[in-house]
Formats: structure tokens, sequence, C-alpha cells
């Protein structure tokens, strides 16, 4: 009797299964002994170099056309939540309008695992290109908005470009990382972020004040600038390593990456707690405890200014001495810091924010390497899944922090993120080793 189609198509997926994701299907089983170490305990493998991947030099330049990209993308981001007061008045917004203009802005993130299995597969580097101009586009011109749909139409696509541009970018910056790197390269994309978010509001409030909103479209020169660097600086830049073999299904590769997802998530959400929204309450915080106007501004610069040096120290420490040992070190330190600042007034309790936000944000860059290297055949769809699951517990813990506020106090509040960051740090050793240290 002939085969049906259903039967050859069981065939063929059998085949690839046993060829592409366990050739060992056709070798004798190893023998397991009492003294065979456990899988989360074995060192991650370090990502192949194919003798045609393009040389250090080239790498090294791609990761910073990138980071710059992502700074001129994340700027214009960050222009919304000063520019807020302004278009409700202009537009009789209520409270609700105006929050919602901001979700609807991050709402295209939950597209970002899509994107990172489409990148895995295809050439999208022309999307993270074209991104910090798109986004600068939407966003320059929010003001000519003539009510609150066209605006929201705006948001809308601004995020739909920068949900693209986190989703393929952070492999690009990585894809031809020397072995042991990797955490370089993710430092220097988290880095370029928070230099946009730092800078972003400061330049477009002075811009407003010296002339006017009708201003705004001047910073579409940077974005433009932006994409023109990493065109120039892309092109010869493979979007996949050669040398790395082609990517698994997706629902294979999401079962790969789950034994490095779980104590990450709890982690993410622990931290999230205490930094994500200390970013959003600081100077509330600081207010409450007797502070003046002038110290909750200068508190704020500083926590952001130690993040963003804390974000190049971690990533490049880590390919040093070890990804577990970094994020444990931050899981430790970073909430007896809080608790100092909480406990201190004045420039004490400055030097000890600058302190939290130093070791705090030496998790960020770590946490995206680990994910990288625990699926190196899908590296964009791990780091979407992770980027799109950090937006929505950072979005869940600045919401259930200000409840707490609302209820206990905000100290308290970020007493209780503080606990639960020392009670997750013991999940740390569930994370997989690191490649063998990069000491050159």
């Amino acid at each position: 009797m002939p085969h049906t189609g259903t039967t050859w198509r069981l065939r063929r997926k059998a085949i690839y299964y046993a060829v592409h994701v366990h050739p060992c299907f056709f070798q004798e089983a190893p023998t397991i002994s009492p003294n065979t170490p456990r899988e989360k305990d074995l060192p991650i493998e370090p990502i192949p170099r194919s003798p045609d991947a393009a040389p250090a030099s080239s790498a090294g330049g791609g990761a910073i056309a990138i980071s710059v990209g992502h700074a001129a993308n994340d700027m214009y981001v960050s222009l919304l939540p000063p520019l807020l007061p302004l278009f409700a008045a202009n537009l009789g917004l209520s409270h609700t309008q105006a929050g919602m203009l901001s979700l609807l802005r991050q709402l295209p993130a939950l597209l970002q695992p899509v994107l990172g299995h489409l990148a895995d597969r295809i050439d999208l580097r022309y999307l993270v290109i074209l991104a910090p101009t798109i986004t600068g586009i939407m966003t320059s011109f929010l003001h000519l908005s003539p009510n609150y749909m066209v605006m929201v139409l705006l948001l809308t696509l601004a995020g739909l470009s920068t949900s693209a541009f986190h989703a393929i970018a952070p492999t690009l910056a990585t894809n031809h990382a020397q072995t042991g790197s990797v955490g370089r390269g993710m430092a220097l994309w988290v880095f370029g972020g928070e230099m946009g978010f730092t800078i972003g509001p400061l330049l477009v409030v002075t811009l407003v004040q010296h002339w006017s909103i009708n201003s705004m479209p001047v910073l579409l020169v940077l974005g433009l600038a932006a994409s023109v660097y990493m065109a120039v600086r892309l092109r010869t830049v493979p979007h996949r390593d050669m040398g790395i073999s082609r990517p698994l299904p997706w629902y294979l590769a999401l079962s790969q990456v789950r034994s490095v997802m779980l104590p990450l998530t709890y982690l993410t959400a622990a931290r999230s707690l205490a930094f994500s929204a200390l970013s959003s309450y600081l100077p509330m915080l600081l207010s409450e405890s007797g502070a003046g106007l002038w110290l909750g501004g200068a508190s704020l610069t500083v926590y952001q200014a130690a993040g963003s040096l804390g974000v190049l120290l971690g990533g490049s420490l880590s390919d040093r001495v070890g990804r577990r040992e970094i994020i444990l070190g931050s899981m430790i330190l970073s909430p007896l810091f809080l608790f100092a600042a909480l406990a201190l007034n004045g420039v004490g309790q400055l030097l000890a924010l600058a302190a939290v936000s130093l070791v705090g944000f030496t998790f960020t860059p770590v946490a995206l390497a680990i994910v990288q290297e625990s699926s190196i055949q899908n590296r964009a769809l791990a780091t979407s899944v992770y980027l799109s699951l950090s937006f929505l517990l950072q979005a869940l813990a600045t919401a259930l922090v200000g409840a707490l506020g609302d209820w206990i106090g905000l100290a308290s509040a970020f007493r209780i993120g503080a606990v639960t960051l020392l009670l997750g740090s013991p999940l740390t050793f569930l994370l997989p080793k690191s490649p063998s240290p990069n000491r050159s």
C-alpha cells in the first residue's frame, strides 16, 4: 500500500530531528556514571566562530554602531513622559487617556518574539538601521497631532519600530563576538539604551524651553545620523555567523532555554521591584523623606549615570570572572546598599543610591549574555522572549510598588523589594556556568 502524505511528513520530521537536533541518535548511548555533572552545572558552550566570519574589529565596530543606534532610538522613547503634560493640556486629555499613551507605545513589545524568530532565519538588519529614523519621525511630530487618535497612531508606529530594533539588534551586536566576549557586546548594547534615556528628557526640555515645542523636528537629525552610521558600519557584518548550524524550530528552541528562563524570571521580577520601580519613584521617595527639589533631581541623574557605568562594568567583568558570579554579587550587594540608602540622608544617601545603581545594573547585560549563550542557534528568539518578559515584569513591578507605597509608604515598599532580592539570590546557582573566562 502506498505511503500517505501524512506518513512521509512524519518521516521527514523524524529525520530532521535526528540529524539537526540530536545527532547522537545514530551513536551509541554514553554510559552515565553517578559522577556525571548535572546539565545546569555544565558550562555553556561558547559561540563558535567560522573561518569566514567577520574579523574581531568589524564585530566590535558593529557593536558600537548598534549601541549608538540604541541610544538614538531610546532617546526618542524617553521624550513622551516630560512632554505628556503639554500634550494633555493641548488636547484636553484625562489622566486615563494620558496613561494609555504610554501603554500603547509599549504594547508592540509583545511582537518581539515573532520578530526575533524571523531574525534567526532572514536578514532583518535594515529594520535595525531604519528604526532610529522611523521612531524619530513618529516622535518628533507628535506635537502636530490634531486629535488623540492621531497621537495614538504615531506612538503605536513608534512602538513597532522600537520593538523591531530591540528584537533584532542585540543579536547583531554579538553575532561575531570573540569567544568569551558576549558580555562586553551586551554591555555596549544596554549602555546605549541607558544613555538615550538619560539624555532624552534633558535635551527635549531644554529645546522646548529655549525655543518652543514646534522646534521638536530638529531632533530628527540625530536619528538620521544614527541610521547612516549604522548603515555604514553594518554593511559588511553578516546577520548570522556561518559557523553556527541552522536554527531550530521555535518550539524546540523555547524548550532549550526553559531551564535558564525559569530562574531568570524570578531574578528579573525581584530586581524589578527594587530598580525599575526606583527609577520611577525616586524623586517621590526622597520627597517623602524630607529631601528638597534639588536633591530629588540630582539623585535621579546620579542614579542613571551610575547605572550606565554598572552596565559597562558588569558585562565586561562577566567575560572574565563568570556570569553567575556577577549576578550573585548584584543580588546580594544591591539590596544591602538599598537598605543603607533608605536609612541615610543628604550626601550619604546620594552615594548609597549611586552604589545601588552601580551594582544593581550589572545584572542586565549579564542576563542577556546568559540567554544568548543558552540558545546559540536561536539567539534572536531567546533574547526577544526574555526582553518581552522583562518589559512586562517591570511594568507590573512599578504598579505593585505604587500600590504598596499608597498602603505602607514607598520606603517600606522598597524594603520589601530588597528582602525579595536577598531571598532570591540562591536561585543564581540554577543558572548554567559561563564559558571559560576570557582573561586577555
